[in-house]
């Protein structure tokens, strides 16, 4: 077994990477993938993330081929999994354009435009970023790594495989039970009215997420669960005691309310501080990166040889005259919403800004919690909440396209994010396999544009068959799109009123506080710390996730209780640790390889049905019992695995 640090394919190991089949094939897994998890977002809120499912297809696809190889495999998910991503960007913004009544339709070439040129963006963004926090401060991007553990396994064809494919069956059976057949409920809620005021708790019953929270550990996992904990516990009943319960059938529905209304906005304050602190802490790293990328083309040009494979990242000067011309055209188009001229230039000037501050924190985020758990969203929120205060400064509480306008800047934003958070999760997995960090940036470019020129005829087709986010006599009930309705109303409330400031405000003192902790932690050489985006995810992201993360980052922390129990009590049982900690990494990449490629699957009969529940057996489930039982027999084993050769010398 190779030790960590070094990668799966040498470094002086070359093997065929981009070819013509891994080419095809990735395009078109991304305009699948994006076509499928545009549908399910606008449906029901969440997207499925793509990396595992296109690394487990196209393995399975490459196989048919005599000549295919790991890294070959790695681009084709590295292309595929951006079409999902992609389709997170646009679905949670564009169609805030209509909920607004900017736009009466997709046009095609705006949409695509938009989608193109954000997509690209967050690829350019990720070249300097990736040196910051997968080289110099290595974050653990939990399904990259599971992401290259799926890949090294298809590559051995054996080695291991028994893990990862218990862990996939389990997830697998899990999400079917759960989200297909509807034979238990997926989310344990308990919440009640006390005195004038709401309490709550949740967890989901994933197997996935507990993986999730597993590969991160337990101080990542507990810094999650406590940003949750600060909303849910402390700022939803006092919030609800201090401006009284929204009108809702039950405590469940109020607490929601109140998260959804006024409380998670605590968590877009504190991403707007914490993002801007982490890229004060990480601005070495960034510089240094641009600068190792201008030294390595310089040297390039002087013919010198001695750049490694595993770190040639594309160009530096390339990537500084791509993003001047993705601008451009994205000029032309803010140009042809507001027909000022002068609102249009500062409209691209803030589009690259904020495009890097938060193409950076999505990527910090899903280092932290990975893609399926990044809030990107929230980020969005943020980007839309910023640009239109400037905005509002500019035009004044008047203007007609103030509003759209922060939304398309929010949504070139949202699709480099996106991107970018995407991007780095496989360029994780590509170090750890050995891939060539520009051949993956440009198979996601490449990822990018396939799903980019999609997105419009779906969004065009789902409109007129569904309707989105406003109902209308020829859609009384259209497709919810929870977060472009809730973009809408960010942006309109800035010019219109009605935002929740004090919620915002909050959040920034909040992260303010948790800032000054991490940096006494620091002082002090404390192996606990609390990066604040970890706290700002938790505070955004509902409790339910929060806590099945926790489940998982305690089964890490119990795991390392024991061996560190066993190697006191003396004999060779450290030496067995990382073999047993990768079984463990295993089992629990199976847990969100199951999950993730079932979550694919079931979105087909969902579109075709036209409902969420078109495979449940007795139409709605009867509790939750049986998920809570089969989760704890779940995590259980994922300890067992992990401890079992200190198990098996003890016996």
């Amino acid at each position: 077994m190779k030790p960590r640090h070094e990668p799966y394919i040498p470094s002086h190991v070359t093997l065929p990477e981009v070819t013509i089949k891994a080419m095809v094939l990735g395009i078109v897994l991304s305009a699948l993938l994006g076509g499928a998890n545009a549908y399910l977002g606008l449906f029901a809120g969440i997207t499925v993330s793509a990396s595992i499912p296109a690394a487990v297809i196209s393995m399975a696809i490459l196989r048919m081929f005599r000549n295919s190889n790991i890294l070959e495999n790695n681009i084709v998910q590295t292309a595929a999994s951006s079409g999902e991503s992609l389709a997170a960007g646009v679905i949670f913004t564009l169609p805030a354009m209509v909920i607004l009544r900017a736009w009466t339709h997709f046009n095609y070439w705006e949409t695509t435009l938009i989608a193109a040129l954000g997509g690209t963006i967050g690829v350019l963004f990720s070249v300097p970023i990736r040196r910051a926090f997968i080289v110099e401060n290595p974050l653990r991007f939990p399904e990259g790594v599971a992401t290259a553990e799926v890949l090294k396994i298809g590559d051995q064809r054996g080695a291991g495989i028994k893990y990862i494919a218990w862990g996939a069956v389990i997830g697998a059976l899990f999400k079917l039970g759960d989200t297909g057949l509807r034979l238990w409920g997926g989310v344990l809620e308990w919440a009640r009215y006390a005195g004038n005021t709401v309490v709550y708790f949740g967890t989901n019953l994933s197997p996935a997420l507990v993986g999730v929270g597993y590969i991160v550990g337990f101080n990542i996992a507990i810094l999650v669960f406590l940003g949750g904990a600060l909303n849910w516990f402390v700022a939803i009943p006092i919030v609800g005691a201090v401006i009284g319960l929204p009108e809702a059938d039950s405590a469940l529905g109020a607490a929601g309310r109140l998260w959804s209304t006024q409380t998670r906005y605590i968590g877009v304050g504190s991403m707007l501080v914490g993002g801007v602190w982490t890229l004060v802490k990480v601005r070495s790293s960034l510089i240094g990166g641009i600068g190792a990328g201008l030294e390595a083309y310089r040297r390039s040009r002087a013919g010198a040889q001695n750049i490694e494979r595993t770190e040639r990242d594309a160009p530096m000067p390339w990537v500084g005259v791509t993003l001047a011309a993705c601008s451009i055209p994205l000029f032309f188009v803010f140009w042809a919403i507001t027909h000022v001229l002068w609102v249009a230039a500062v409209m691209a000037v803030l589009m690259l800004v904020a495009g890097f501050l938060f193409s950076a924190v999505a990527g910090y985020m899903a280092g932290l919690v990975g893609s399926s758990n990044n809030p990107i969203s929230g980020v969005t929120i943020a980007t839309i909440l910023t640009s239109a205060l400037l905005l509002l400064a500019f035009l004044g509480t008047e203007s007609a396209v103030g509003p759209a306008a922060a939304v398309l800047i929010g949504a070139v934003v949202a699709c480099a994010g996106a991107i970018s958070g995407d991007t780095l999760q496989d360029l994780k997995a590509g170090r750890i396999v050995g891939a060539t960090p520009y051949k993956q940036q440009i198979m996601e470019g490449v990822g990018v544009l396939a799903a980019a020129f999609v997105m419009a005829p779906i969004l065009t087709l789902l409109l007129q068959a569904y309707g989105i986010g406003v109902p209308t006599d020829a859609h009384p009930r259209p497709l919810a799109a929870p977060q472009a309705t809730l973009m809408a109303a960010v942006a309109g409330g800035v010019f219109r009123g009605g935002l929740p400031w004090a919620m915002v405000i909050i959040g920034m003192v909040v992260a303010a506080a948790i800032i000054v902790l991490d940096v006494w932690l620091e002082r002090r050489a404390s192996a606990f710390r609390t990066p604040v985006l970890a706290v700002a995810v938790g505070i955004y992201l509902p409790l339910e996730l929060a806590v099945a993360i926790l489940l998982g980052g305690a089964i890490a922390w119990a795991a390392d209780r024991f061996y560190r129990r066993r190697s006191a009590a003396g004999g060779p049982l450290a030496a067995l640790k990382t073999a047993d900690e990768r079984h463990g990494l295993l089992f629990a990449a199976g847990l969100i390889t199951g999950e993730a490629l079932l979550g694919i699957l079931l979105a087909i009969p969902i579109v075709v049905a036209g409902r969420a529940d078109p495979l449940a057996i007795w139409g709605v489930h009867h509790g939750t019992i049986p998920g809570v039982v089969l989760l704890a027999i779940v995590m259980i084993r994922l300890y067992r695995v992990v401890t079992a050769g200190p198990r098996g010398q003890a016996g």
